[in-house]
This record gives C-alpha cells, sequence and structure tokens, in this order.
C-alpha cells in the first residue's frame, strides 16, 4: 500500500482521540468557503505546549489493526474497516517532511495493539527515539501510551515525549469492564500513578540543575569537570480522555472521575470525546450521539474545578439527576440556584467570591482586583472590561448599580439570561444560504 493512502487510513483513524485538541469550534471548510483551512479536516491537530503556545501537530495512528474489542471503538478487532500500518521509518519520514515543509511542529501518534502492549509500545518508542537521537527533531512530541505495557517502556517514552497520555475511556469500572472487557482500571490507573511519579522525581532532579541547556533534543554529553543535566521526563505532564455518553455515567460521575485524576495523578488536562455512533457498532451502545452542547458543558464545568474553586457536588444540579443544564453554563446554573450569595459587591468582596460571579473571568477578577485599589468602581469601569454585561449585571453591586429585586425571583432570571430555543432548519443547506 502507498504511503500516502496509509496516511489518508490512519490520520482518518485517529480523529476520534480529542486528547491533543481542543473542541467546539464550527464546521468551516476551505474547500467550499474559499478561505485557508479547515476545522473538519483530519491529520493535523492543534495542542499547546506549556508556555501556551499554540502547535500544530501531525495526528496520526501507527495502525488501526488493534486485538482488542472495545465495542466503542471503530479500530476494534470485529470492526469491519480497511487496515493499515506505518513502519517506523515511514512515520519517521513523514513527520521530518512535513516539518521541514513547515507544515507541522510536532508528531501526536497513538496506536491499535498489535500482537501485545510491550511490542506496540516498543515501536511507537522507536519513533521518537530516531526522531531525537538520529535526526535531532526538536519539536513536540506526544505519544499515546499503552497501560499494559511494561515501566520500562513507559520509562522510555517519557525521555523521548513532551506529553504522554492514558485514555481512562470510561469514568467507572462498570461502563469499561461493559463495553472494553480487555481493559482494567486499576491497570489504567496504575499506569498513570507511574508517570505520575516518573514526571515529579524528574522535575525535583532538574531542580537543582546549571541554568540553560537543551531541554527537548536528546542531551549531548556534559563537558569534562561539569555534572551532566538530570534526563527530562515527559515535561508537558500527561493527559487523559473519556468517552462521552457511550454508556449511562452521569455528568456528575464523570466529573468526579475527572476531579479524581487531577488530584491523583496531577493530571495536566482530562479531554472530554461525545460518543460518535459507529458502523457495526454494539447493540448496546445509544442509537444517536449526545448533544454536542453536553460536551461543551463539562469543559466548562472541568475549567470550574481546576481554576476557579468549585467542588463537583456545587457544580451538578441533583434535581437533574447530576447532569448539568445544557441551556446555560455551569457557572450561571450555579449562581441562579444560590441567589442568597448575591449580588456581590466588586468594590469589597474577595478574590474568591468575585469568582463566583456569571461573565467574570480569572483575568477580568484580577483587573477588578487591580482597578478598584485606585477608587470604588461604577458600571462604566466594569464595562471598560469588555465582560458581558447582560450575564454581570444581575449579580453584582457597583457604586452606581444594585440589581435590586432581580434575583427574587430564580426562574425569570434564568428565562431572561438563557437563550432562546431556536427552530431547527428543515433544508439546512438552504438555510445557510
Amino acid at each position: 500500500m502507498e504511503t500516502i493512502r496509509k496516511l489518508a487510513i490512519l490520520a482518518d483513524a485517529a480523529k476520534y482521540d480529542a486528547s491533543c485538541a481542543s473542541s467546539g469550534a464550527g464546521k468551516r471548510d476551505s474547500r467550499t468557503s474559499g478561505g485557508i483551512g479547515s476545522t473538519e479536516g483530519m491529520g493535523i491537530c492543534h495542542s499547546y505546549t506549556p508556555d501556551g503556545r499554540c502547535v500544530s501537530l501531525l495526528k496520526i495512528l501507527l495502525t488501526n489493526f488493534c486485538i482488542y474489542d472495545c465495542a466503542y471503538c471503530v479500530n476494534r478487532v470485529s470492526s469491519n474497516v480497511q487496515r493499515a500500518r506505518f513502519s517506523v521509518d515511514e512515520v519517521v519520514a513523514l513527520t521530518m517532511d512535513f516539518y521541514k515543509r513547515n507544515y507541522i511542529e510536532g508528531l501526536f501518534l497513538s496506536s491499535g495493539i498489535i500482537r501485545n502492549a510491550d511490542y506496540t509500545m516498543e515501536r511507537m518508542v522507536e519513533v521518537a527515539r530516531v526522531l531525537r537521537e538520529e535526526h535531532r527533531f526538536a519539536g513536540y512530541i506526544h505519544l499515546k501510551t499503552i497501560p499494559e505495557a511494561s515501566p520500562e517502556l513507559l520509562a522510555a517514552a517519557g525521555r523521548h515525549a513532551d506529553r504522554l497520555s492514558i485514555n481512562i475511556e470510561l469514568p467507572t469500572e462498570a461502563g469499561l469492564a461493559s463495553f472494553a472487557p480487555e481493559k482494567s482500571l486499576p491497570s489504567i490507573r496504575g499506569a498513570m500513578g507511574e508517570l505520575r511519579w516518573q514526571i515529579e522525581e524528574a522535575k525535583e532532579a532538574r531542580k537543582s540543575d546549571p541554568p540553560g541547556g537543551n531541554a527537548v533534543a536528546a542531551p549531548s554529553p556534559a563537558p569534562r569537570g561539569r555534572r551532566a543535566r538530570a534526563p527530562r521526563f515527559a515535561p508537558a505532564g500527561q493527559s487523559t480522555q473519556m468517552i462521552v455518553g457511550a454508556d449511562g455515567a452521569s455528568d456528575n460521575q464523570i466529573l468526579s472521575a475527572a476531579d479524581n485524576l487531577y488530584g491523583n495523578y496531577r493530571m495536566r488536562r482530562v479531554y472530554y470525546s461525545a460518543f460518535s455512533p459507529i458502523p457495526d457498532a454494539s447493540k448496546a451502545l445509544p442509537l444517536q450521539a449526545p448533544p454536542l452542547a453536553r460536551e461543551h458543558r463539562l469543559y466548562q464545568a472541568d475549567w470550574l474545578l481546576r481554576f476557579y474553586g468549585y467542588g463537583v457536588e456545587e457544580i451538578t444540579d441533583t434535581i437533574q439527576g447530576g447532569m448539568l443544564d445544557l441551556d446555560i453554563d455551569p457557572k450561571m446554573a450555579w449562581a441562579i440556584r444560590h441567589p442568597e450569595r448575591f449580588p456581590v459587591d466588586l468594590n469589597i468582596a474577595p478574590k474568591e467570591l468575585l469568582l463566583r460571579v456569571p461573565g467574570l473571568g480569572v483575568r477580568n477578577v484580577k483587573r477588578v482586583l487591580m482597578a478598584r485599589r485606585h477608587g470604588r468602581l461604577r458600571v462604566a469601569d466594569v464595562a471598560r472590561l469588555r465582560a458581558p454585561m447582560s450575564k454581570l449585571l444581575p449579580f453584582v453591586q457597583l457604586a452606581d448599580h444594585h440589581p435590586r429585586r432581580a434575583l427574587d425571583d430564580p426562574a425569570a432570571l434564568r428565562a431572561r439570561l438563557a437563550p432562546p430555543p431556536r427552530q431547527g432548519a428543515l433544508f439546512p443547506d438552504a438555510a445557510a444560504h
């Protein structure tokens, strides 16, 4: 099979893995718009380095052959899809050729399981080793690691990759047992714990290193008389992905699992991927995908967990069976359920309360704290922050503003702030014109 055909198959097979890319973008395609770029194609995804830079990655599978039969996976052994497999040299050549043409800045490599976990992981590690040691490739590398692989291979992966990820797949052990019987939650968490330990050990060892040096390419021998730098290990940390809507897990269970991963394994990011119906699907799977709004709300809730000081039980509404409200964002939903906590006086409230105000993000909270040192804030001052005033004003008090009785009727407030329902078009293509 020609390399270009393999690339088409294995780039398309990799599109279901969201753990290196942002989601929620609208569908745009330069082939129809006449512009440049696309959000729908496969093969190249975007990720973010620890310093915030956005990088383009070649996103492919080493192979879509797999000995596992995970019900939700299009590449499962029982699936009737066209199969392909790259050699190590082919992946290295593609990466270097695309990089030299400035198409990409790095590689995201995953794979189906062939023969066994160790054999597959060894091939993936070899790709990273050849890029780093033989080609002195200093670009970004993200390897999707296999939890059943030996600790020695996981350690080798971390020496060459910037980020490692192990997909937890489903939030509950029961769900994993039902849909992916060959996988074990204790095994997945054990591998995550091993990665966390090695990442933290490498960070501690490098704290005492002399400044400077190449932190990406393979280290050069230290000059005589100087101590060699401690080896790095996945400096961008580890991430994971959970599938949303394949099993009956509630948003509360999903977010509880994510909160546990952030706390116990120092996960850099948990990605949420809405289940997508696949060919020849198991009868145990739902016939329809969950609404994409659910995936979006989970990302918003995840942000509240990590940066706004919310707990899982605060975010999910017990009245709705532990599910997030799809009509309004989870921060707004919490505020409407707790009118007794508002209005918040922006001129005197502590940071913890300001972070709970709908419409105020982390950046604008810092600006509010700085601005009020020089005088009492008024509506015009807050408007200059470009905050969404319609969201903000019902929940805050300023020198020239008080919401009065707006919070007395939470149902009316929710009706006013929730977006109005939209009638779906009978002919979507025609409506676009």
